[in-house]
Formats: structure tokens, C-alpha cells, sequence
């Protein structure tokens, strides 16, 4: 007779999240929170894709999906100073500075007003200059409606790219199912209004464009208000507490995040203009669809790494490197899981396409090995890079980051000529790989206070 009494699931639960070191817990109340709430925008966003196929073609949806990605670049004007605020206001709030962390909050606010607005403005000026049915490889009579899509989609990036600081508070105070929250609310709108559109509209580009990219915004605007009259009110950015003296300290490591975001997004979001020039725009979509299955992994992934980001900076000021250790070793675990979770939504992959997408897009079964191979490594250089970053050791990352994006573009181009998309996306799991190994080692050295000269900057 087994003596070993079981423990009812309710009680497991109960045990898991009262149990632990006090930083563990607001993490696991967080990840737990995050998988329900990510777990109904993820299925939200599979829903949209299908969606917005049927509604504008598999041809102009890769048009969407590529545009979408050269905006994406606004990233640049960042300056590093979101992910500088990141890591200085959970310092202030670490040592109980919560002046300082309004400064901190105030300042950055103003700054990225100040930038973006800028930019904003010449980009008016540019827009009408620039041939987008030339840039995203499209039909000449495209020209206009285009160039039209392109100011709207790059008018409300800018808004959203100034209210998501209410997102890098949340996830520096570890409130990210907070923030996951927000994303939900945004999905959830999106696919309301797309479905109205489908119901009562026919294909149209602006349209869509105005309703993806309209609804982040309000969600966010709207988040921030209530969010900054309540419990975030000690923190409020307000006119009294900007100091522009104190953007020294944010950019001190926001600039070396700045170099590595401008790196990143070379890596991450050039694929799209590569493939539409060098495939076609039909092909964006395939890779995309492909991307949006695989990512499942990672989103889940990443949900429960996100909140590690500020609790790392947390645990490193206060020199606790046993819980350190002590976590990253447990985020390997969760890695080998989720690997074991991609392989078999690759035996699986050709049935839930043809479930999802019916026969509007067929992906390959070679593009899902490949894919699932790329979020393996990805995976892998996420445990890593959150510790680093949340600890301020990037200048090995910096390097490498930037390295890794002069290659990528002629890699890619080379290998997506010579084997299509399999290629390219072979292009970033080989860089990835290479960079994961040498994060790893870096974090090891680290985390047993071996790590010496740039290994420890």
C-alpha cells in the first residue's frame, strides 16, 4: 500500500505561491497571472491572423506586415532611455528613493516627447517623397493609398511609443500581469473592430491600418491615466519633478541599450524587407504565419521571464546571488520543457495550419523545423540576456549584438537566394547560437564572481 498521501491540486497551488523567497513570490504571482491573461491574447492574435488574411489577401497582408516593420524602427529614437528607466527606477525603488523614481519616470516622459515629437514632424515632411510602392515592392497604383498607411501607422507608433512607458513602470515595479493585461485589453479591441470591418467594409488597407494601430494606443493612454491618478500616484510623472540633469544617469546604460536596440531591430526586423524583395510580399505572409505558431513558445517563455528582468536588478543590489543562481538554474528546467513543447507543435505543425489557416497558406513542413529550431536558441539567449541586462553587464552584449547585425542582412540575402525562407530564417538561429554560448558563459562567470575585465562590464 502506497503511504506517501497525495497532495490535492488546490493545496499544491496554495503552497507554491505563499512558499518562498519574497522576490520568488511576486514573480510566481506574476507568471501565473501573465499565462492567463497572455495565454487569451495569444489566442486572440491567432484568431486575427486568418482574420485580416480573408479580409485584405495573403498579397497585402505581407504589405501590412512588412510596413508595420520598417515603422518599427521609430524604436530607434528610444535612445536606450525605456530600458535606462527600466533598470534605474527599480534601483530607486530598491532603496526606497520613490522621489527619485519620479524624477526618473518625469524626466524620461519628457524627453521622449520632446524626441519623438521631432520626429513625428520630419517624418510629415519625408513621407512625401518617399515611394512606398518601391520600398515594399508593390504595385505602382498602391503609391498613394501606401504613403497614406504610412503616416497613419507611423503618426500612432509615436503615441504608443511615449504612453508604453506606463508598461516599463509596470514591469520595474514586477507588476508585468499588469502589463500583459494591457495587451489583452488591446487584442481584444483589435479583433472587435477587424471583425466590424470584415462585416461591413471591403479589404482596405487604411482601414486596417487605422484600426491596429489606433487601438494600443487608447488602451494605453487610458491605462496610464487611471493607473497614475491610483496606486502608481507616487510615482506620477508630473512637470515639477523633470530634471533634464538626471538624463546623465538614465543614458549612463540607456545608450549602450540604445546601440543595442538599433542592432536588434536590424536583426529582428529586416527579415520582412529582405523576403518581400527577394520572394515576394505573399511569402512575408508565409514566413509570418509560420513566426506567429512558433512564438507561442516564446511568448509563454518570456512570460514567465519578464518579471526576472527587474528582480535580477533587485536580487544584484542587494548582492543575492544565491537566489541568482538559484533561479537561473531553474529557467533552464523550464527551457528543456518548452523545448520538448515546440517539437511536438512540429509534428503537429501541418494539421493546426491547415485547422487555422485552412488552404489560404500553406506552410511548409521544412520552414516549421526551422522556425522551431530559431525559438529553441532564442529561448536560450533570453535566460542569459535578462540577467545581464538586468544587472547592467551589456557591454559583451553590446558587441556582439552589433556584430551579429552587420551580418545578418548579406547572410541572409545569400542563404534566402540560395534555399527561400529556411534560409533566412537559418541566418538567425545561427547568430543567435552564437551569441547564446558566449551570454552563457558570461553569466556563469558572473554568477560565481569570476567574471573579470569585459566579462564583468
Amino acid at each position: 500500500m502506497n503511504n506517501i498521501r497525495e497532495i490535492p491540486l488546490a493545496q499544491y497551488i496554495y503552497v507554491f505561491l505563499t512558499n518562498g523567497h519574497p522576490r520568488s513570490l511576486v514573480a510566481k504571482k506574476n507568471i501565473i497571472v501573465s499565462f492567463a491573461l497572455k495565454g487569451a491574447s495569444i489566442a486572440i492574435s491567432l484568431i486575427l491572423v486568418p482574420l485580416t488574411i480573408n479580409y485584405v489577401t495573403p498579397t497585402n497582408y505581407g504589405i501590412w506586415l512588412t510596413l508595420s516593420s520598417i515603422v518599427v524602427w521609430l524604436s530607434f529614437f528610444d535612445i536606450g532611455f525605456g530600458n535606462g528607466l527600466r533598470n534605474k527606477l527599480a534601483e530607486a525603488l530598491a532603496e526606497n528613493k520613490v522621489e527619485l523614481a519620479r524624477i526618473y519616470v518625469s524626466t524620461t516622459y519628457a524627453i521622449l516627447s520632446i524626441i519623438i515629437g521631432i520626429v513625428l514632424i520630419l517624418f510629415t515632411i519625408i513621407n512625401s517623397y518617399l515611394n512606398w510602392s518601391k520600398i515594399l515592392n508593390s504595385p505602382p497604383e498602391m503609391e498613394r493609398e501606401l504613403s497614406i498607411l504610412a503616416l497613419i501607422i507611423f503618426a500612432f507608433f509615436c503615441l504608443r511609443f511615449i504612453f508604453q512607458l506606463i508598461t516599463t513602470v509596470l514591469i520595474a515595479k514586477q507588476a508585468s500581469a499588469k502589463a500583459s493585461s494591457l495587451d489583452l485589453i488591446a487584442n481584444l479591441a483589435s479583433l472587435v473592430l477587424i471583425y466590424s470591418l470584415t462585416r461591413n467594409t471591403f479589404g482596405n488597407l487604411i482601414y486596417l491600418g487605422v484600426v491596429l494601430s489606433i487601438t494600443p494606443v487608447i488602451t494605453l493612454l487610458f491605462s496610464s491615466i487611471f493607473l497614475y491618478k491610483s496606486e502608481y500616484k507616487s510615482i506620477a510623472p508630473s512637470f515639477k519633478h523633470i530634471k533634464f540633469r538626471y538624463a546623465k544617469n538614465l543614458m549612463s546604460l540607456g545608450i549602450r541599450f540604445f546601440i543595442i536596440q538599433i542592432a536588434a531591430i536590424i536583426l529582428f526586423n529586416t527579415n520582412n524587407i529582405i523576403i518581400i524583395h527577394l520572394l515576394g510580399s505573399e511569402e512575408v505572409t508565409t514566413y509570418n504565419v509560420a513566426f506567429k505558431l512558433f512564438s507561442i513558445t516564446t511568448m509563454i517563455f518570456n512570460i514567465i521571464a519578464t518579471p526576472l528582468w527587474s528582480a535580477y536588478t533587485d536580487a544584484y543590489a542587494k548582492n543575492d546571488y544565491d537566489w541568482i543562481r538559484s533561479t537561473m538554474f531553474t529557467m533552464k528546467k523550464i527551457c528543456l520543457m518548452m523545448i520538448f513543447f515546440t517539437a511536438i507543435l512540429v509534428i503537429f505543425s501541418p494539421y493546426i495550419f491547415k485547422i487555422w489557416l485552412g488552404d489560404s497558406i500553406q506552410v511548409p513542413l521544412s520552414l516549421s523545423i526551422a522556425m522551431s529550431t530559431y525559438v529553441i536558441v532564442s529561448m536560450w539567449q533570453t535566460i542569459h540576456v535578462f540577467l545581464l541586462n538586468g544587472i547592467g553587464k551589456i557591454k559583451l552584449q553590446l558587441y556582439l549584438v552589433v556584430f551579429s547585425s552587420l551580418i545578418n542582412i548579406p547572410l541572409a540575402i545569400f542563404l534566402g537566394g540560395k534555399i527561400g525562407l529556411v534560409g533566412i530564417i537559418l541566418t538567425s538561429t545561427l547568430l543567435f547560437t552564437f551569441m547564446g554560448i558566449i551570454f552563457s558563459i558570461q553569466t556563469k562567470k558572473i554568477i560565481n564572481n569570476k567574471a573579470t575585465k569585459i566579462w564583468n562590464q
